[in-house]
């Protein structure tokens, strides 16, 4: 039987030595060994039904932002969602993640100390459908909400930003009824974009100048910011039957990404204007 990208059928129980009771103790674990490990501990089955417990509550929640999504879209005559995305971390994924927090690997430890083992992701298509969306999920009388970061207002050093929260949703299994935790993301299309480049490029190893690579990410992030912001605004003068021009005042923050804008352009010149010349030189 598999679960996720688990699959503990065509195991070969023959050759478990010694060397795999210190796997708890390897920088770099494989999907195998992790299962060896399970098969060694006898805690197979219970790892499956942890992770199909963790499948079922996802699948809860993504029930629930589509149930929102078609009441809306029948409302307001638009669809607040562009998509709505979600996955379940994988075995290795859910090592790594204790061994960095410097935690051994059991499964009391992965329910105790890791908030997103089932994560769902929605796509929306303005900013303030964030904030409206995911009050109407923690308004529901049956979503304990445990944890919300919001770097939308309070965005990361880097740029990141985007809503989160950490959910508790019960389960209801033959005998019992269960609470399990889901990580929520709410972010626009282009928080999204950004987000996908920027976790692309920053495992990129060996970066030249990547420290100036980090500032025009974070400049590209208050970029796609004040279009988010700008398209809100287009959307609610056409919602208001207001065909009336913006004022072109620029705003506080506006003036900055201008200027920010002029900065980077002069030094790229300047970073030109240098290399002709040491081209010239040789």
């Amino acid at each position: 039987m598999a679960i996720g990208n688990l699959d503990l059928t065509q195991l070969d129980k023959s050759y478990m030595t010694e060397e795999q009771k210190s796997l708890l103790n390897v920088s770099n674990i494989s999907q195998k060994e992790i299962e060896q490990l399970l098969i060694m501990r006898g805690q197979v089955q219970d790892f499956q039904m942890m992770m199909m417990k963790y499948d079922c509550a996802l699948s809860e929640v993504r029930t629930k932002l589509e149930v929102l999504n078609k009441e809306l879209s029948l409302r307001y005559n638009r669809n607040p969602f562009e998509s709505i995305k979600s996955r379940i971390k994988t075995p290795v994924s859910i090592y790594e993640k204790l061994k960095r927090k410097g935690i051994p690997f059991s499964l009391e430890n992965i329910q105790d100390n890791i908030s997103d083992i089932a994560g769902c992701r929605a796509i929306c298509s303005f900013v303030d459908d964030i904030f409206m969306l995911a009050d109407c999920l923690k308004r529901q009388d049956d979503v304990n909400v445990l944890v919300e970061k919001d770097y939308i207002t309070m965005p990361k050093d880097s740029g990141y930003r985007s809503l989160h929260l950490i959910v508790e949703i019960p389960i209801f299994l033959t005998d019992k009824k269960e609470s399990m935790k889901v990580e929520v993301q709410f972010r626009t299309i282009a928080m999204d974009f950004w987000a996908s480049l920027e976790h692309k490029m920053k495992y990129k190893k060996d970066i030249e100048n990547a420290d100036l690579i980090t500032e025009d990410l974070k400049f590209s992030a208050d970029l796609i910011n004040q279009l988010d912001r700008r398209m809100q605004q287009i959307r609610e003068r056409i919602d208001a039957g207001d065909g009336t021009p913006y004022s072109m005042t620029p705003t506080l923050e506006e003036r900055k990404a201008s200027d920010e804008t002029m900065r980077i352009i002069k030094r790229e010149i300047l970073a030109e204007q240098r290399a002709l010349i040491d081209e010239n030189d040789d």
